[in-house]
């Protein structure tokens, strides 16, 4: 059964930039949408809303406002609203768990709770499973229009980047929008050449030769799955981040893969998202690695 799309709010900004992306999206592809606010009682908020009872009809009623105000922009849209009570983040991963995707506001600081990006954020990205999308403040409908590509970069086997790719198509498909593949390549040192790698660089032709066939052969199963999608290759060297962010200027949103790291100090979501998700002037969507 497919999940709703679930959009985080907080009152911010950010975060009804969000949402309207978010319906809007869930009109295009006929899903159900969910708005819901991750709460935890913070009895240092402002004097008007410190009790825990109070704060948490506050809560609520802002939840039933933006409920109702998205129901009256999509009529016939399947809106739903909750209020998730728990440590934000780890309320908003399970709550991605159970959605086709999650879409929070880039940035956001409530006057109750403010969860969006900073550390909570970036957790969320790191351990959802589902695909997380980040709006900015001031996002409009109005760049969602023919000749805005949707962006997505390609890294890795076909395999690895599968789950990128198969979002990007199909976002394209929804929006009668075109793709832009990217893949970026730089020079590999000397000492990492074996002899199996020169033997398939010699076949291809050579290094850049060999990079647009692996993008070819990655986007194959896509294009033909998705035949009325137009599709622009895009093989360019240079660090993956800076090549995705120079061509992001056309694009009404950026995909962008993760495989998320463990260290010490946490999840980490990768230099590559890390950068896009922070300079990127459209949406960017984070798809995890099955």
């Amino acid at each position: 059964m497919t999940g709703p799309i679930t959009a985080g709010v907080d009152g911010t900004e950010e975060s009804l930039a969000a949402l309207a992306w978010a319906a809007r999206e869930a009109v295009r592809r006929d899903l159900a949408l969910r708005v819901v606010h991750a709460w935890r009682f913070q009895p240092d908020a402002a004097a008007e809303v410190a009790d825990r009872d109070a704060q948490r009809d506050w809560v609520r009623a802002a939840v039933r406002k933006a409920v109702d105000e998205v129901s009256g922009r999509h009529a016939g849209l399947r809106v739903t609203g909750d209020v998730l009570e728990g440590e934000p983040a780890d309320t908003l991963v399970a709550a991605a768990a159970e959605a086709e995707l999650l879409v929070l506001g880039s940035r956001g600081h409530g006057a109750v709770v403010g969860f969006l990006l900073g550390s909570v954020g970036q957790q969320v990205i790191a351990e959802a499973r589902r695909p997380v999308v980040l709006v900015r403040a001031g996002d409009k409908a109005s760049s969602e229009v023919a000749g805005h590509e949707i962006v997505v970069g390609q890294h890795g086997s076909p395999e690895d980047s599968a789950p990128t790719l198969r979002f990007a198509f199909e976002t394209a498909a929804a929006r009668g929008a075109s793709v832009r593949a990217v893949r970026a390549w730089t020079l590999p040192p000397v000492f990492s050449y074996s002899p199996a790698s020169l033997k398939l660089l010699d076949d291809a032709g050579g290094l850049e030769p060999y990079e647009k066939k692996a993008l070819a052969d990655a986007l194959a199963p896509w294009r033909e799955r998705f035949p009325g999608v137009p599709v622009v290759e895009h093989v360019e060297i240079g660090s993956a981040g800076q090549v995705l962010l120079s061509v992001s200027g056309r694009a009404q949103l950026v995909v962008v893969g993760r495989r998320a790291r463990r260290t010490a100090v946490g999840a980490r979501i990768g230099s590559v998202a890390h950068g896009v998700l922070h300079h990127a002037d459209c949406p960017v969507a984070v798809v995890p690695h099955e």
